[in-house]
């Protein structure tokens, strides 16, 4: 039975993928928020998954520093201190940010080209910890998109919170590339399992559309929802980033990434808003 350490505790893929994998292996978490960490004894472990970061919050000049220091340094420092103790498996939770792009296909020409310093400090976080992997050292690179799920951060709370409350929502036939947080936490054991290495792309089996998503979130809570085209003109006009976020096109092209099947979409929205 594989031992697991989970670095980021209380952290929402770290709590999720730890339920996730209570069956069958052995689970332990550690908070970075101090340096008590250091003094863990790694040695037990054959896998650490790394998820301790920093995401959701607003980026400015003064939190700049932080993300790099979190984001990279951290992890490049427990990276070594895996490798050091003997850990076989190194699991690195990166983002689909390192490209840089609102919107667009993101294939295998598609340049790593961050423009955010979340996305910056996690591609150097990448770099740092990919030139520790040798033949007894095994790193492994995600890059998620959107994570959504129970309880989750960022845009999907917000896009539920609104189909809830808005009798009308634009039609807008746009595709996105997500991942259920079940699915991303199957892939997880499957990583582990088959020790594989490598940087990964997983996201949903199908390309998600945000009013369509809109519509079973409602459709969850019995609630309907009047679909209309007419508001398109007015979110065209705005071309907010928060517009390009959430009603933009920006997806892994289906050939370069693990497509997951395990819960389909529409099973997923029902997990998220009614368990």
């Amino acid at each position: 039975m594989k031992k697991i350490l989970i670095t980021g505790k209380n952290s929402y893929i770290g709590t999720s993928v730890e339920k996730w994998l209570s069956n069958g292996y052995i689970i332990d978490t550690i908070d970075m928020k101090d340096s008590t960490w250091r003094k863990k004894d790694f040695s037990p472990y054959d896998v650490v998954f790394h998820v301790a970061g920093i995401a959701h919050i607003k980026e400015t000049k003064k939190n700049r520093n932080l993300y790099f220091g979190v984001n990279r340094d951290l992890a490049y420092e427990t990276a070594m201190k895996a490798k050091k103790e003997g850990v076989k498996q190194f699991i690195f939770l990166s983002s689909m940010s390192v490209y840089g792009l609102n919107k667009g296909i993101i294939d295998e020409n598609t340049p790593v080209n961050p423009n955010s310093a979340y996305g910056q400090s996690k591609y150097e976080a990448e770099k740092l910890i990919r030139q520790l992997e040798d033949e007894s050292f095994i790193v492994t690179i995600i890059r998620p998109p959107m994570v959504y799920g129970k309880g989750c951060k960022g845009n999907y709370p917000k896009l539920a919170a609104l189909a809830l409350k808005t009798p009308i929502f634009p039609r807008v036939n746009n595709k996105r590339s997500m991942i259920y947080i079940d699915n991303l936490s199957e892939f997880v054991k499957q990583l582990i399992d088959n020790c594989s290495g490598g940087i990964f792309l997983p996201q949903n089996a199908d390309y998600v559309n945000t009013s369509e998503m809109v519509r079973l979130i409602a459709e969850a809570h019995g609630k309907k929802i009047k679909m209309t085209k007419l508001l398109n003109p007015v979110l065209k006009l705005m071309n907010l980033g928060i517009v390009n976020k959430v009603f933009g096109d920006l997806v892994y092209e289906k050939d370069i990434s693990y497509n997951i099947d395990f819960i389909s979409f529409e099973e997923s929205i029902k997990r998220t808003e009614n368990s």
